[in-house]
């Protein structure tokens, strides 16, 4: 019997206000000693009231936007009671039956296409408190300072369908959330937390099978009883849970005894299993109701329009538009985009190199017909030396690019000598170390370094004398091992100490050799 895999997922977001939703708490204090940014409000002593954060209501019909939902043009808060150690009030203040935003969408390119992830609902609401373990196992702290901390809920609809598709989707949804600039989004910080439900479902050929086998109900449309996986905190631990859990699932089904009942498991990374927690409760466990204490509001047009002005592109728009006005491929362009600082530098070394190139004066044409003539070339050169070259300086020293001494103006002159054939890769490669460290004009290091390209007669001219002293090699040669040309081609960079271009001598080579 084969199985389709069903999953969705319910995200939390942690927003980065300074204040905490509900009260004048600081936010964002993850360093701070425990119990220390908390008051009456968040700790939910009597007589107290919640007033809610303008920016964080704000935050989240940002995201709603970046997530191509319908606005609520009325919404409000609920109570969500149950009972555990970290909720101080015994209940939350969140939303359930007029959320910010619903009916949306993200898109996630997987293998270059693009897959649409409907988006169900997103919500305000406020975060719990943190337990935390002693070392011995033997106590269980409590830490109310996140407790009130606003989150962003978002839970997808049953459109995944498979385990690297889920995490693909996070990593596109803290990206999209970095963009728009509301949350860090980290999730081992705790930024961004997730919960996994799935589910298997027969394939139609096998339905008729499952129901006879089973004595199940339905038809090949049925979603079976969900399984919610917690405590993932990384995406690798997404994937992997998610992965155990078809597997543990797939097992029940050929043993006859499928999921019957939705509960909720917790996830072992060490171990990597999921352990059984309980059964999953249901919206009418939690007693929602309207919260007396804040009445509902209305989120007027006018405020949507002055938010949705007020947005950055989205990224995969920016991909989109890097894709059509650059002629990058999807793979080039989703690692640019991938951080927005790097985007804004890519663009801005393409604008300085347009700006070189049309200035020339041995080219000819409208500014268009130049830029579309050469910038499909430039626009690789940027990227690759971007990507292999520059990311590893940045890597190996640990520095954003906003924070490196390479400025978009130097890269792009050291990327049009590279173009111009004034300098070849190898020495492009220390030009590009020393801007890093010493933050230097390029072509003032390809002089006072003396790092320039031999070009034409110089070549030529070292070509021979390594021609006429390997009389053996040049024998090989030409009796059919051409795999000796590479020697050659070594022997005249080691006398050119690396300054010439080795596809030029390679040519010139060949050519000696006929």
């Amino acid at each position: 019997m084969n199985f389709e895999t069903i999953i969705g997922l319910e995200t939390h977001v942690q927003l980065r206000t300074e204040s905490k939703l509900f009260c004048r708490c600081a936010n964002q204090v993850e360093d701070a000693e425990p119990n220390t940014s908390i008051c009456p409000v968040c700790m939910g002593h009597p007589g107290t009231l919640p007033v809610p954060n303008e920016i964080a209501i704000g935050y989240a019909v940002r995201a709603a936007l970046a997530m191509h939902c319908t606005i609520s043009a009325t919404t409000r808060f609920d109570r969500k009671s149950y009972f555990y150690p970290d909720l101080p009030k015994g209940y939350q203040i969140s939303q359930y039956a007029d959320p910010v935003g619903t009916d949306g969408h993200l898109l996630v390119a997987i293998g270059g296409k693009k897959h649409r992830i409907r988006i169900e609902r997103l919500h305000l609401e406020e975060d719990s408190a943190k337990l935390v373990h002693t070392a011995d196992g033997s106590s269980t702290l409590v830490d109310y300072n996140r407790a009130g901390t606003p989150l962003v809920e978002i839970v997808t609809k049953p459109d995944i369908p498979d385990p690297k598709t889920a995490r693909l989707f996070l990593q596109e949804l803290r990206l999209v959330m970095r963009y728009i600039g509301i949350s860090d989004a980290d999730m081992e910080k705790g930024h961004l937390r997730c919960d996994a439900n799935i589910s298997l479902r027969p394939i139609p050929e096998d339905f008729d099978r499952a129901k006879e086998l089973l004595g199940l109900d339905g038809n090949v449309n049925t979603l079976f009883p969900k399984t919610e996986i917690k405590n993932l905190n990384s995406f690798r631990s997404v994937e992997r849970a998610l992965n155990y859990e078809i597997r543990r699932q797939t097992e029940l089904w050929h043993s006859s005894k499928p999921p019957l009942n939705a509960t909720t498991r917790g996830w072992d990374e060490k171990k990597g299993v999921s352990v059984e927690h309980r059964e999953k409760e249901h919206a009418h466990d939690y007693r929602y109701f309207p919260e007396p204490d804040i009445p509902p509001f209305d989120i007027s047009q006018h405020w949507v329009l002055k938010v949705r002005d007020e947005m950055v592109e989205l990224p995969e728009d920016k991909r989109q538009r890097f894709e059509n006005q650059y002629g990058m491929n999807l793979a080039d362009a989703s690692v640019v985009v991938e951080d927005k600082t790097v985007a804004d530098f890519f663009e801005a070394v393409v604008s300085e190199l347009r700006a070189w190139l049309v200035a020339l004066e041995e080219v000819s044409g409208t500014e268009q017909e130049i830029w579309e003539k050469h910038k499909t070339k430039l626009v690789k050169l940027v990227v690759g030396w971007m990507t292999s070259r520059l990311f590893t300086f940045l890597n190996e020293h640990e520095i954003s690019i906003t924070d490196s001494k390479v400025t978009p103006e130097n890269f792009a002159e050291l990327i049009t000598l590279i173009h111009q054939r004034r300098v070849n890769s190898t020495n492009a490669q220390v030009i590009l170390e020393k801007m890093f460290l010493t933050g230097n004009d390029p072509s003032d290091i390809l002089e006072s370094d003396d790092l320039g390209q031999i070009e034409g007669d110089g070549i030529e001219k070292v070509v021979g004398t390594v021609v006429n002293t390997n009389p053996l090699i040049v024998e090989q040669y030409k009796a059919g091992k051409v795999g000796v040309l590479q020697f050659l081609i070594g022997k005249v960079m080691k006398e050119t100490k690396g300054k010439a271009d080795p596809e030029a001598i390679r040519e010139m080579l060949m050519y000696r050799l006929k």
